[in-house]
Formats: structure tokens, C-alpha cells, sequence
């Protein structure tokens, strides 16, 4: 199968018979060669239906916008779908935001060199100077922009860099809080959150975590949107703990969690297999 010849179509709509049948049948019609399909329905009597479906485009009869418009027509209007196509062709162009610890940022840039994840890491931004040398040994620029002249000055400037040229910016423990009108110029934009939201939002959840005793910790990584740690929710893990841990200890594990976590996000993203639904997450894995 030719890894640059896959296209991902997502679907969400009122629940209703025949809406599997209409969208295969439209693809079988063009010469589409459908390889994967998930779907999921709230509830079968008056529920939303989501659908993600791969396809293969090598024998589609017809250009990528006529195929769109024609599914508009046929099959997305009268279901009633909100529906995007993503081509694997269309590598996805990401940057990456990070302070000073790293953990986070090498877990991604590894894979990434390792083709573990399919889009180009175009920059890392930080508002630290000393992870320099570690990003740039992986070919990619590093950009310092320090925090100390203000919020507003900072953003700017970090607009200058990203805006208009990134579709997923990526808060590889980026610990500086970003504000709406930064966070609305760009499409997605993903973060990992040192907890198992929602307990312990905010700063050092860790100490929290130990001085309430906490059995589980865990890593949350979210969309990222104006109400601080609350977006929608994409993937979390969790580490039993005990009273023997202290919060160095619950750091270091938290850490492995963070990592991991923050990287399946991305990939799932990547490979569009996430659907918003309101202010959750329908995860395709």
C-alpha cells in the first residue's frame, strides 16, 4: 500500500439508517479501494453518528475537488454531515513549544527522525536558551523568545515566527500560559497537562497529588483552548503510586507518562483519527 496515496475522511452527523451504505457506495463509484473504517454512534434513536474512513486514491476517476464537491452533494447534504478529507500527500506542517525541561520535546523529535510520525517538525520555540543544541542536532531551527519584556511583547513575536505557516502547534511542557488571541490564529494546538485532569489543575500537581495522597497518578494531553486546562480531552495514562513515593519520585514517573501520552496525541492527530464532539474527543485507534 502506497503510504502517500491514503485519504482520511471523517464524518459527524444525526444518526440515521443507510449513512455507511451512501458513503461506500460514493467511494466504490469513484474507483476508491476503502482499507479501514471505524465507527461509533451516541445512540441509534436520535444519536450523533462519527465514522472514520481510509481509502486508497491511485484509481479515484476524478480530481481530489471534484470528488469533494460531488460527496458535498450527494451524500454529505442529505445526512446532514460536518465532514473533512485529509490526504496523507498533504504532509502536516508542525512547530513545537517547550521551557526548559525536555523530556517531552526529545520523545517527539525522536520519533519524529525515527518516521514514527507523519509531518515536518518545521521549528522549536522556547522561552528558555539551553535546549539549543540537543534540537538543532536534530536538524531542526531553534528559536529563543524570553518571556521577560511581557506577554504581549513575547506573543508577538512568536507570531511572527508560527503564524500562517504551522497547522498543529505542539506544548511539549511549555510552561507559560497563552493567551486568546494567540491561541485563536492557529487551527489546533495540543497540550500535555502533568495530571490526570481534572484533579489537580494548575501548579505542581504532583506535590498536590502527594499531599492528598493520591493511589494513581497520571498525564492528560488536550487541545488547548481559552479556559486554562480545559479543553477537549485526547489521551491520558495513569502509574499507581503509594505512600512510599515522594514527589521526586512521583516526578520521574510522571515524566515517562507525560512523554508517552503527549506522543500518541500527536500521532493520533497526525493520522486523523481524532473527531471533536462538543467538548470531547471521539478517539479512532
Amino acid at each position: 500500500m502506497n503510504e502517500n496515496a491514503v485519504a482520511r475522511l471523517r464524518i459527524t452527523c444525526p444518526d440515521k439508517p443507510g449513512i455507511v451504505a451512501a458513503v461506500t457506495n460514493f467511494l466504490a463509484s469513484h474507483g476508491a479501494n476503502i482499507t479501514a473504517l471505524d465507527q461509533h454512534s451516541s445512540d441509534p434513536e436520535g444519536g450523533a453518528f462519527f465514522m472514520r474512513l481510509e481509502f486508497q486514491t491511485p484509481r479515484l476517476d476524478v480530481a481530489r475537488a471534484v470528488l469533494e464537491d460531488a460527496f458535498a452533494e450527494i451524500v454529505a447534504q442529505p445526512f446532514q454531515m460536518d465532514w473533512r478529507i485529509g490526504y496523507s500527500s498533504d504532509t502536516p506542517q508542525v512547530a513545537i513549544l517547550v521551557s526548559s525541561q525536555e523530556h517531552c520535546l526529545m520523545e517527539l523529535l525522536w520519533r519524529w527522525s525515527r518516521g514514527e510520525m507523519d509531518c515536518d517538525v518545521g521549528m522549536v520555540l522556547s522561552n528558555h536558551p539551553v535546549l539549543r543544541e540537543p534540537v538543532e542536532a536534530f536538524g531542526v531551527p531553534f528559536h529563543y523568545v524570553p518571556a521577560e519584556g511581557g506577554k504581549g511583547e513575547a506573543e508577538a513575536r512568536m507570531l511572527e515566527l508560527l503564524e500562517g505557516r504551522f497547522d498543529l502547534l505542539v506544548l511539549a511542557r511549555y510552561m507559560r500560559i497563552l493567551s486568546g488571541d494567540f491561541i485563536s490564529r492557529f487551527p489546533s494546538i495540543i497540550n500535555i497537562h502533568h495530571s490526570f485532569l481534572p484533579a489537580f489543575v494548575g501548579a505542581d500537581p504532583y506535590r498536590q497529588a502527594r499531599e492528598r495522597g493520591v493511589k494513581l497518578i497520571g498525564a492528560t494531553a488536550h487541545y488547548v483552548t481559552e479556559e486554562l486546562d480545559a479543553g477537549p480531552i485526547i489521551e491520558q495514562d495513569v502509574s499507581r503510586v503509594c505512600h512510599r513515593h515522594g514527589v521526586d519520585a512521583l516526578k520521574d514517573m510522571g515524566r515517562d507518562l507525560e512523554r508517552q501520552v503527549l506522543a500518541r496525541a500527536v500521532r493520533w492527530h497526525l493520522e486523523d483519527r481524532i473527531i471533536l464532539d462538543r467538548n470531547k474527543t471521539v478517539v479512532f485507534v
